[in-house]
């Protein structure tokens, strides 16, 4: 309960939980008097003719132990957290004892990465234990996104393709599952002019690779592809410094289409690839990302031969 916006609320948990103590202390005691209330030790409340509520005091173990449970509860707020901020006398919290546990898992598997350490990606993939690990490790933490088989999804890079926005190598791929990723393109519909003119941007993009397009617009919207090229290149093919697409590939991350190459023009688009480094250890991330390497190194080097 740490993440109290307000110190009023840390103290209203407080004053509820330890009232709430003490009215089962005070209910107990009003519950235990023995009131009389007929002469033959009865409520006076009788149901069905014959069938009497009696007025008998509650047994004492049962008030013995009601008494026990609320010292108990007494015990264990003072010394774990639970009234409000106060984080209790042992200091022990659920992020502390998560923290404490991968700790722990990360040590012992220590012995099992330490013979993966200092290898390159082209070695790792040689190593079917390397690659068995890698494989469970995608499956576990890469897979919802890329898909088990790494060939992603609209919005979801291709790990399979030897297509890179940000480059492939080893080093690159750890950086990206280390430090995760922002892919940000702001809306050019402004820059580029009229809508006529981001059509004829788009169907000069679609040209770029080969694609189905308009020709009279493709031309007429080459001159205005020069706001694209600050990012795309003169050429299109893209600068993996800063992540942006080749457009000359066949390759439509977000779609592929005149309809789509428009929408991205007027409306941009944001990609967040989320930072691993809270998740996997850095002996992970290295046998991770060589698995990723393998992907479509692999696979390129198998077709080459």
């Amino acid at each position: 309960m740490s993440d109290f916006f307000s110190n009023g609320w840390s103290l209203f948990v407080a004053i509820a939980t330890v009232g709430g103590l003490v009215f089962c202390l005070v209910l107990l005691g009003v519950a235990a008097r023995h009131r009389v209330m007929a002469n033959d030790n009865s409520t006076g409340h009788t149901w069905d003719e014959d069938l009497r509520e009696m007025n008998n005091p509650l047994p004492r173990w049962w008030a013995i132990l009601f008494v026990l449970t609320v010292i108990f509860a007494g015990i264990y707020l003072a010394m774990y957290p639970g009234l409000g901020k106060n984080p209790g006398s042992l200091g022990w919290s659920s992020a502390g004892e998560y923290q404490k546990e991968q700790a722990e898992a990360h040590k012992a598997m220590s012995a099992i990465y330490a013979k993966f350490n200092g290898k390159t990606a082209e070695q790792l993939a040689q190593e079917p234990e390397a690659m068995a690990i890698g494989e469970r490790l995608f499956a576990n933490n890469c897979a919802v996104c890329h898909g088990s088989d790494g060939k992603g999804s609209k919005g979801f890079p291709n790990l399979t393709d030897n297509d890179w926005l940000y480059g492939g190598s080893h080093e690159t791929i750890v950086q990206t599952i280390t430090n995760g990723r922002n892919g940000v393109m702001p809306p050019m519909a402004a820059a580029v002019g009229t809508p006529d003119d981001v059509r004829n941007v788009a169907n000069y993009v679609l040209s770029l690779s080969g694609s189905a397009h308009n020709a009279i617009a493709a031309q007429l919207g080459k001159p205005k592809f020069a706001v694209c090229a600050a990012c795309h290149g003169a050429d299109g093919k893209g600068n993996q410094a800063l992540g942006a697409p080749n457009l000359t590939d066949k390759i439509w991350l977000h779609g592929w289409g005149e309809d789509a190459v428009i929408a991205m023009i007027n409306n941009g688009k944001n990609n967040l690839m989320p930072a691993q480094n809270t998740r996997l250890s850095p002996e992970q991330i290295q046998v991770v990302g060589a698995y990723v390497w393998n992907l479509s190194h692999g696979a390129a080097a198998v077709a080459a031969k």
